[in-house]
């Protein structure tokens, strides 16, 4: 059951992630068509557990902002399958 989802405002994209590469990094390829290196913010680090695979909201930093980012929110499978209903992601 999906209530209310949260879709990327502004600046924010969606992406998947694609490696882990330790001390709360991961690699994600944005569906902007870039690769970014992005962090798990603390607020969002001890709640949310976070795998490869997972589709995630990055916001791009100011600077370097084809390059890296922080994770904003993470979709649930049944998220994802609303996104893709939707058309905001093509499988």
């Amino acid at each position: 059951m999906v209530g209310k989802l949260r879709l990327p405002k502004d600046n924010e994209v969606l992406g998947r992630v694609e490696r882990m590469l330790g001390d709360c990094r991961m690699l994600v390829r944005c569906f902007d068509g870039k690769e970014r290196i992005v962090r798990i913010p603390g607020k969002l680090r001890n709640r949310v557990w976070i795998k490869e695979g997972d589709i995630v909201i990055v916001k791009p930093w100011i600077v370097e902002s084809d390059k890296r980012g922080d994770v904003v929110y993470r979709y649930t499978r049944a998220e994802v399958e609303k996104l893709v209903e939707m058309g905001y992601i093509k499988e």
